[in-house]
């Protein structure tokens, strides 16, 4: 069987380096708040080229504080509008209803799967606040286009990155776009801890000083509360986990585009809609999602030549229970994208044998 993600194989290139940072965080005796996470917020702000990154305890916290900050910060106000990409995972919305904001749900560009530039234009009102572009399956979204309109409107511009780390235009990496970026460590991401994990990362002293304080029960100093914060601390083990495994991402990366340039120049089957790729730096390949109107159907088809592949996502955010309020809107694209996706096998340690496999299998489905 081919998996879709072997993480333990994955996680056992590093055992020794893991295992050693684990015991180092035991030894210390000290598993919150500690020098593991400051290291690691140090090296994770370098790698995204911003001055700041906080350690937050998983991706929706990410984005829901920096939201909360800024509420705080007398930026937003309860019903203002944030837009966001109408085919992006449901955490990107709850982010803002937790907030008491209104989520302006965007088409994507079919192509890209990214916020469309004419759609967002076309939503702007005298009560949007902010743009919340997701770097949706890592493909980055379309920044300086994106950062042009946040200037002329004024507008703030929050990075969903929690599927593309690393991904760049013009060497310029995600989360270093917008005035803050949102990450998810889940364990499945091209940087994954071992555990929920999550940072945010900004150029805004206030703005990150404020987000210190909101994740730790809003205090600055022991026992003394500015804010009525939350507890949403990356801890000491994770922070470890993750100082290892960021060494490897570039090197994760470039075999997760190796996958993907092999899939792309392989697969040539016509039912089949490959991923949009532009250049080596804009994709890192978190998923590679290919289109399929028969998606159940190649699902199966795969499933029985031994190849797993996942679905993401089935269920569009506007058609979930939990957001019935926009069940009424149509939006044809967003519902055609959740209805044809389908996500092929990228671990970074498929062998050239089962990568061909995958293409062989793909090509024979009629």
């Amino acid at each position: 069987m081919i998996d879709f993600l072997n993480l333990g194989r994955l996680n056992s290139q590093y055992s020794l380096e893991l295992k050693e940072a684990c015991s180092r965080v035991i030894d210390s005796g000290w598993y919150i708040m500690g020098d593991e996470l400051k290291e690691f917020e140090k090296e994770f702000a370098e790698y995204c080229g911003v001055k700041h990154a906080i350690g937050v305890a998983n991706g929706l916290d990410a984005l829901t504080l920096v939201i909360r900050s800024w509420k705080i910060m007398g930026k937003f106000d309860d019903g203002d509008e944030i837009i966001v990409p109408a085919n992006t995972y449901i955490a990107s919305i709850l982010a803002i209803t937790e907030n008491n904001l209104i989520p302006v749900l965007v088409e994507p560009d079919p192509d890209t799967f990214n916020l469309s530039i004419e759609g967002t234009l076309s939503a702007i009102t005298n009560k949007t606040k902010a743009i919340l572009p997701v770097h949706l399956y890592g493909l980055i979204a379309n920044m300086p286009e994106i950062m042009n309109i946040a200037d002329e409107y004024n507008l703030l511009v929050l990075e969903d990155c929690a599927q593309a780390h690393g991904a760049s235009i013009n060497s310029k990496r995600v989360g270093s776009w917008g005035d803050a970026g949102a990450f998810s460590f889940y364990p499945g991401k091209n940087l994954g801890a071992l555990g929920d994990a999550g940072a945010i990362t900004t150029n805004d002293c206030e703005l990150a000083n404020n987000l210190r304080a909101l994740r730790n029960y809003g205090s600055t100093k022991k026992y003394e509360n500015t804010y009525q914060g939350v507890n949403s601390r990356l801890d000491e083990i994770q922070a470890a986990m993750l100082r290892v495994k960021l060494k490897y991402l570039n090197e994760e990366t470039q075999k997760r585009k190796l996958i993907a340039a092999t899939y792309n120049s392989g697969i040539d089957n016509p039912l089949v809609k490959l991923p949009l790729w532009e250049n080596e730096e804009n994709h890192v390949f978190h998923l590679f999602v290919i289109r399929c109107k028969s998606r159940y159907e190649l699902s199966k088809h795969l499933r029985n030549k031994g190849i797993n592949t996942v679905i993401h996502y089935p269920i569009a955010p506007h058609k979930q229970k939990a957001l019935e309020e926009f069940q009424n809107i149509s939006l044809p694209i967003t519902e055609s994208i959740h209805n044809e996706v389908l996500s092929l096998p990228i671990d970074p340690l498929l062998s050239y044998r089962e990568i061909k496999l995958v293409i062989e299998a793909i090509n024979n489905f009629r």
